[in-house]
Formats: structure tokens, sequence, C-alpha cells
């Protein structure tokens, strides 16, 4: 069977509104945290007040009348797929033939929230103005599958648009999807990843309800403590990230740079509660051990994993647990998350395209402000500065509400 090649990527993020920016920001260690900007939070007096926004505003990237008729979300989307598209050689000029036939060419997009921003804001506009108020284009801008709608438009795909939901797995899970499509051989290329922006103020209640936010609002720089004892919750961010995945038959045969490979892929769920995860970590251990098996690879081949690592009491350790079980002892992690905020569903695309990096260039990013390691966390964790180390391969992990455990994994 094919491997499935990346020779593409984008992304907009809280560190860069490109995916090279981004890369260089994080390895710099800095941080996309600070307080959360939007006339909204004037309006509502919440308890956390930071966030991880974006570095570059949508409005700013995209033409104004196109920009209106998107939810925020559906912006990420296209400003990463634009990217990804060009990086990957694929963009004609105008009366040019595709370089790849629309009917083998896909889009898998996953996002947890969707547009949320839309509902909120047309609601409003129902509540104070009555039915003429709401846009027509309410329903294609708030519903789930509108980033991956509208990437497969940008983009002409014929072969196929999905999006998968699961939470903020989603992203992953689109990667996961792709890689089905191209080992099947239903596709050529197939963009992929994931596309989140669902700051706003019922989402961040909801997420201070639930006890699963940090309220560090003096010193935002410092909340995302990924694996430190001081750390009390995530911070909630936005972003998107995509691939462009190939054959690799097809990227060799149009001389494709290719990036790295995804060879293998893990998907599981917990059948345990609808927001925890399962303690014992055996769903999340599985998932990983089926990327290392669908990778034709051994636990002991793994030399790094990049975590999901949220910033939460129990699934920060819990997560460390569950790699130890299903990959024993060797290999060193990271948790970008300390840096990027949880993006939500665009976490695991974003998070891939890291583990990807990490790969191709031999170095790994460091974990924002872990100055004390948890004791339950019995694994080497990079801190500090990035560290320069040759990897084979890694495993990139993403989980989510619902139980949704993946785990992509990347080799040169």
């Amino acid at each position: 069977m094919t491997d499935v090649v990346v020779t593409g990527y984008g992304a907009t993020t809280p560190l860069g509104g490109d995916a090279a920016s981004t890369w260089d920001a994080l390895l710099a260690g800095r941080s996309g945290v600070g307080l959360t900007r939007g006339a909204w939070t004037e309006k509502q007096d919440l308890p956390v007040k930071i966030s991880a926004q974006l570095a570059v505003e949508p409005t700013d990237v995209l033409p104004r009348v196109q920009a209106r008729r998107m939810d925020r979300v559906e912006q990420v989307a296209v400003i990463a797929a634009r990217e990804a598209w060009s990086h990957a050689g694929l963009a004609t000029a105008e009366g040019e033939d595709p370089k790849v036939d629309p009917v083998r060419l896909a889009v898998v997009i996953g996002s947890g929230v969707g547009g949320a921003v839309t509902l909120l804001d047309q609601d409003d506009l129902l509540e104070t103005g009555g039915v003429r108020k709401v846009s027509p284009l309410t329903v294609p801008m708030l519903m789930l599958n509108g980033p991956a709608a509208m990437v497969g438009l940008e983009i002409g795909a014929q072969g196929g648009v999905h999006a998968p939901c699961s939470a903020c797995a989603s992203g992953s899970e689109a990667l996961i999807w792709a890689y089905r499509m191209l080992k099947a051989g239903e596709v050529d290329v197939v963009v992929a990843g994931g596309a989140e922006a669902c700051i706003t103020g019922i989402t961040v209640a909801g997420f201070v309800q639930a006890r699963t936010l940090s309220q560090r609002n003096d010193a935002p720089e410092e909340a995302s403590r990924p694996f430190d004892t001081g750390r009390d919750g995530f911070v909630l961010g936005e972003g998107a990230g995509l691939m462009v995945l190939e054959r690799r038959e097809f990227a060799e045969a149009r001389g494709a740079t290719v990036h790295g490979t995804l060879a293998g892929i893990g998907i599981t769920s917990d059948a345990y509660h609808i927001t925890g995860p399962d303690p014992e970590g055996t769903g999340q251990a599985r998932a990983m051990l089926a990327s290392v098996r669908t990778a034709g690879l051994e636990p002991s081949d793994i030399e790094h994993v990049n975590c999901h690592a949220t910033s939460t009491v129990v699934g920060d350790v819990g997560e460390a647990r569950a790699i130890r079980k299903a990959l024993g002892d060797q290999p060193v992690l990271t948790a970008p998350k300390g840096a990027l905020g949880h993006l939500v569903g665009g976490a695991g695309a974003v998070e891939g395209l890291i583990s990807l990096l990490s790969v191709r260039d031999g170095i790994i990013p460091p974990t924002l402000n872990l100055q004390d390691k948890d004791p339950g966390v019995e694994l080497d964790v990079v801190s500090g500065e990035p560290r320069k180390m040759e990897l084979a391969a890694a495993v990139n992990n993403s989980f989510g509400f619902g139980g949704h455990n993946t785990s992509v994994l990347f080799t040169k």
C-alpha cells in the first residue's frame, strides 16, 4: 500500500499568522496568551479574562466582502488552506489547468464547536430587531461543516468534503480520515486538519462552570502550565492548522517536496465519562499502540510524544501514565498548549504539524511554564530551551470530551 506523505502545510494561531511564524515563536518560548480582546468582554463579568486569541486577525488577511460571508472559524480554515495549498506547489494561475484532478481531491477539516460566533450574533439580532435582521447566510456560517465546505469550494475539491466532530480530537481525527482515504486509493490528495474560533462569553462561562479553565488573570502568559504542579486549568485558544496529504506516488510524479510521512494512526474511545478521561488511560494507550502498529514499528522505536496535555490537574498525569504503559520510558515529551493555549478542534492539527516539523528539523520545542514537574509525570519533558534531537518517529496525541482518543505518528 502507498505511503501518505505531507507536501504542504499552513496555520494561523495565537503565535503567528502562518506556519513559519508559529513554529519560530514556539521554539523561541513565546506565549500567545493574553487578556481577552472584544466588546463582549465588557458586557459580561466573567471570572476568566484571559485567552489565546489569534496573532493576526483574519479580517487583516481576507478581502472584506469575503470575510463578511464567513464565520470566524471558516475564515481561519480558509487562511490556513491557502497557505498549505501554495506551500504544496498546487496553486495555479487563472486559466491554468489544476495540478490535481478535482475528482481525486478531497477535504477533511474537523471542528469541535463550529460557528459559535455567528450563532450568538444572529440570535442577538433576532431578539433585538426581529427576523428581518437575521442574515440569510446564518446557517452556512454556523454549520459545523462550514470550514470544510469553504475550503472545498476554495480549491475545487470534488472527491469528498468531510467534517469530523470529536471535540478536542477533531483536527487529529481529520488527519486519520484523510490517511484512510489515501490508503484506500479513493483520492490522490487531501487537504486535512482542524479549525476552531469559539472564544465567546458562553463557551468561557461553560468551561468556567466545569472548572476546567485557568483563572490566572494577573499573569496570562504563565497561565497554561502543562505537567506543572501549579497548573489550574487550560487557556481557551483559537486557530487552524492544515496539511496537504498525498499518495507518495502522486507526489513523486509531480515533483513535490515531501516534508515527512503520516505513517501511523490510532483512534479509540473510552466509553467512560462525557468529560473525564478513563483514569487508567487504557483507551489512550490503545490509540498510541495502534498508531505504532499501523506504521509497522515497535513501541521502543518512538522517541518523542507531542502530548495533548491541556494543563488540567487530572488529564496531564493520566496521559503521562498512558504513554509509559503504551510506549515505555524512552519517549521525550513536550506540550505546546503551554504557549498556544487549547485550540479545541484545531489543536490536533496544529500540534500534529508541530510534531511533523520536530521530526523534519530534529528539534523539540519546550513546554512553556514548566517549572516544577508533577511527580506523577515520570518521563522526560522538554522545558526551558528547545532540544536538538534527531527523530525517526514521533507520536502526536489528541483527546476529547466524549472519550475520543486519537494518535497520529509521523516519520521522516
